[in-house]
This record gives C-alpha cells, structure tokens and sequence, in this order.
C-alpha cells in the first residue's frame, strides 16, 4: 500500500522504515515541526519520578536535564523506547495514552515519596496535573517544547492527493489530524479523501478529521505503533 506519514521528520523517518519492513510504499511529508526551548540545565531535587507523555518529551528532557537515574514513566512504547536511547535507566511504560499513564502512576510511586516532574508541552501543561492532583500527586510541569503545524501541504502531498497516488493516511494524534484536516481544506482537496483509508491512533484523532470524509476510518486497537500498524492487515487497496 502506498501510506502517508504526516508526522515529524525523526519519528516519520523510523515508522516508514517499519512499513517499507511489511511491503509497503512510505510517503514522509512532515505537517508538524517540534521546537525544543532553551533554557539553563533543570535541578530535580525532590522529584521522585519523571513523567513523558511523548518521545519529544524525552528529547526535550535530555537536553535540559543531566541525571538519568531517577525512574522514568513513559505514556507508551515509542516513548520508553526514546528514554532508553536517552539513557534513563529504570522505565516503566502504561502502554497507553495520558488517562492510562496517569492511571498507572499509583502502581510505581506514592504520593509521600515526592514530586512527579512531567517532561510538558505547550499543548499538555496541565494534562497530567489535572489527572494527578486529585490522587494526592504533587506533579511539577515544566514546558520543554512546543509542536507547530505547517500552514500548507507539501507540493509532493498535494500532488499525490491529485494523482490519486495514496492509499491511505495514518494519524498519530488529535494534532496532527487537525493538521492534515487544515491542509487539505485550504488545498481544497477534501474530495480526494473519500479514496483513502484513515488510520488513526485513537478515537480523538478520528474526530479530529471532522468533517473530512474517507473511503473508511480506521481506530488503533490500541494507542501506539503496533496497532496502528496492525490496521494495514485489514486493508486492501483492490477493495
């Protein structure tokens, strides 16, 4: 199948290298760019437990902050993976989306042990606090980094959508379908959607689509990499 990837570049780069793994035909073309802010090294004195909610999170975290021995919690897969590749030693993965995470949290830390610190973005400040705090939890938000949508498709999209050279579009988060939702409309290429499939990682992000419509919308069985990959085996472009 011939798939586009809309998310940004270093995470697109290793999910099109699983597809092309599994006979498929990748297209990268990222509609999200993520800026890491600067700032003086972060002291974690009194934190317990670091909280990621995406690998960006992590990435951002390493640049800032030099220990790596504290526990870190990561919301799923991709992110214990880039905590791992970041040096974190002790990683614990919900496997999941922020409600899971947070869901978690009780099974690995207790509230009198310390402050949790979440590794934030501009989008998911207060995502974590707002789950937390009422289990008792001190979380320590700091905001690390900032994800920025495109304005416009890349000619390379925009001319694929056109030649009907897709099959299907996957979406990793309510952001980035917005993103893709956005761009399509002011390309006014919306119609060129009712030939693609739709996969996405959650149900918000199939709702982020609204009111584009496709051949089909698929939702992840699960919120992470595997399950998204998994909605391929039920597709077929001779459909």
């Amino acid at each position: 199948m011939r798939v586009l990837i809309t998310r940004p570049k270093e995470d697109a780069a290793r999910f099109a290298e699983r597809l092309r793994q599994r006979g498929h035909e990748p297209l990268c073309a990222s509609l999200l760019s993520v800026r890491f802010f600067n700032g003086p090294v972060l002291t974690l004195d009194g934190v317990q437990a670091v909280l990621a909610t995406s690998a960006n999170g992590v990435r951002a975290l390493a640049r800032r902050v030099q220990r790596r021995d504290l526990p870190l919690f990561a919301v799923g897969p991709q992110t214990a993976k880039a905590a791992e590749l970041a040096g974190f030693a002790r990683i614990e993965c919900a496997d999941g989306d922020a409600k899971a995470l947070a869901d978690a949290v009780p099974r690995w830390a207790k509230p009198e042990n310390g402050a949790l610190f979440h590794a934030a973005s501009v989008e998911s400040e207060h995502r974590l606090q707002a789950l937390l705090v009422p289990k008792g939890y001190l979380v320590r938000a700091e905001v690390l980094y900032e994800v920025v949508a495109c304005d416009a498709l890349p000619a390379i999209v925009r001319a694929a959508l056109a030649k009907d050279a897709l099959d299907a579009v996957f979406h990793f988060s309510p952001r980035s379908a917005a993103a893709f939702r956005d761009c399509v409309l002011r390309a006014h290429l919306a119609g060129t959607c009712a030939r693609l499939w739709a996969v996405c990682i959650s149900q918000a992000t199939a709702e982020a689509l609204n009111p584009l419509e496709f051949r089909e919308v698929v939702v992840a069985a699960k919120p992470n990499q595997d399950a998204l990959l998994d909605c391929l085996a039920i597709l077929s472009p001779g459909e």
